[in-house]
């Protein structure tokens, strides 16, 4: 099946604008177009740019994943790289969530003294954290 690049917009949650840019920048080397110009997209090209959105969202730069798009591009030659990479972004993500789940714990524990109003006054007396 093919799309075009409105229906992956939509598909995707991005803009027409933002696949535009990532083709521009070298992310979507593998797309094709139809004889007018307008890139069609395959069930192959969703799947790659399944991995592209979710680099993106878990924090790695355009420059990085055009870097990997570049090995990819490459093949079985550049397998270690791309496996490295991906490793260390892992780490990179992991930490992120440490981080994160530190955040939520603490939100957490303003929530339960919250629920509790005695706890509260005890704790902070008439809702004031500055004391």
């Amino acid at each position: 099946m093919k799309y075009s690049i409105n229906k992956i917009a939509r598909m995707f949650g991005l803009t027409a604008h933002t696949l535009r840019y990532y083709d521009k920048e070298g992310l979507l080397p593998f797309i094709g177009r139809d004889p007018s110009g307008n890139r069609v997209f395959t069930e192959k090209d969703l799947d790659w740019l399944t991995m592209i959105c979710c680099l993106k969202d878990t924090g790695m730069p355009i420059k990085e994943i055009k870097q990997y798009a570049d090995w990819c591009s490459k093949g079985m030659e550049t397998l270690e790289e791309r496996k490295s990479m991906l490793a260390e972004h892992r780490l990179q993500i992991l930490k992120q969530m440490e981080a994160l789940q530190k955040n939520l714990d603490l939100i957490d524990s303003k929530i339960a003294v919250y629920n509790d109003p005695v706890l509260a006054e005890q704790r902070y007396g008439n809702f004031s954290e500055t004391k």
